[in-house]
């Protein structure tokens, strides 16, 4: 399964040009049963890169443009009223689906923000009384503009801890962009993703994922980590124990895409900005020195000794 995993980056290449290590870091994501926050400017390619998981690994996709007057039971559903069988009959909403994009998620209000968080937390919708499961695999990736664009507003913390990673994916290089323009623009058409993995693959590689073995002194080193954010002189909040697990999960999705079958110290490393950033909260002291969430995280991983393993192979590391 661990070379279909190569074989979807591959695929997704195809179309979302100079951008893998943002692949990976989503396909980790969805191997570990995370979802996605997307912070970057209109335009980059976000879209597309939804649309490409889709197809490689065959995933129903839904997109939502998020707007002000946006409601909660546009997300989750309502319930209608059918005078034949005297019953109140379900219509799903936009969530329903294995990939939702929720795009531009900070346009709209706190209140239908938090008609996801059941969703992202229990994978499961209620309405009015009555529980729908939601189909498995499920991921949700969201797209919020930078603070500061017109009609921004920025998601609370309880929301933002439900994303496993919070990646962005930044302008292409220039040599990525003329790239961009010759298959937009070429006498040849783009390249059409194929699929690589069917639905129940995709569950079957997310618990071949999570059966990873992490050694003790990676828990302890992965806890340090958090602790060490709590104390940080620059931070008002740290990582979050759903963070510090989040943190596991992750490098156990690192460690199955790179073929093994334990983690080891650089998968926690590799993956820690990604998990942690978005999550911390920094003081008045740091924003005024300029200081970002992600220099923080950086910080924290400099100041925090990785434990020294010696790795005799498979599950006896």
């Amino acid at each position: 399964m661990q070379q279909k995993a190569r074989r979807i980056i591959d695929e997704i290449q195809k179309v979302v040009i100079g951008k893998e290590e943002i692949i990976q870091k989503i396909l980790m994501a969805i191997l570990a049963n995370g979802h996605i926050l997307l912070e970057d400017i209109p335009g980059v390619g976000k879209t597309t890169l939804a649309v490409s998981f889709s197809q490689a690994m065959q995933l129903q996709y839904k997109r939502f443009q998020f707007t002000p007057d946006t409601l909660p039971s546009d997300i989750t559903g309502f319930s209608v009223f059918n005078r034949e069988s005297r019953r109140l009959e379900y219509q799903p909403g936009a969530a329903l689906c294995n990939l939702f994009l929720a795009d531009e998620i900070n346009r709209t209000s706190s209140k239908t923000q938090s008609a996801l968080l059941e969703v992202m937390e229990e994978g499961k919708i209620t309405v009015d009384g009555v529980s729908h499961e939601m189909p498995q695999p499920y991921t949700v990736i969201a797209t919020q503009n930078p603070l500061g664009f017109a009609g921004t507003q920025e998601l609370p913390e309880s929301q933002i801890d439900r994303f496993m990673v919070c990646l962005s994916m930044g302008y292409p290089t220039y040599e990525d962009e003329v790239r961009i323009l010759r298959q937009k623009h070429g006498d040849k058409p783009p390249a059409a993703i194929a699929p690589v993995v069917s639905r129940e693959e995709v569950c079957h590689m997310q618990r071949e994922a999570a059966r990873v073995y992490v050694a003790d002194e990676l828990y302890q080193y992965a806890a340090l980590l958090a602790h060490t954010s709590r104390g940080h002189k620059g931070l008002r909040l740290g990582l979050s124990p759903r963070g510090t697990i989040a943190v596991v999960k992750m490098a156990q999705a690192s460690a199955y895409l790179l073929e093994r079958d334990f983690v080891i110290p650089s998968d926690i490393t590799a993956v820690f900005p990604a998990v942690a950033a978005h999550r911390l909260v920094l003081n008045n002291s740091a924003r005024s020195q300029g200081l970002s969430r992600e220099e923080a995280a950086l910080q924290i991983l400099a100041e925090t000794k990785a434990p020294a393993l010696h790795i005799g192979g498979g599950r006896h590391g």
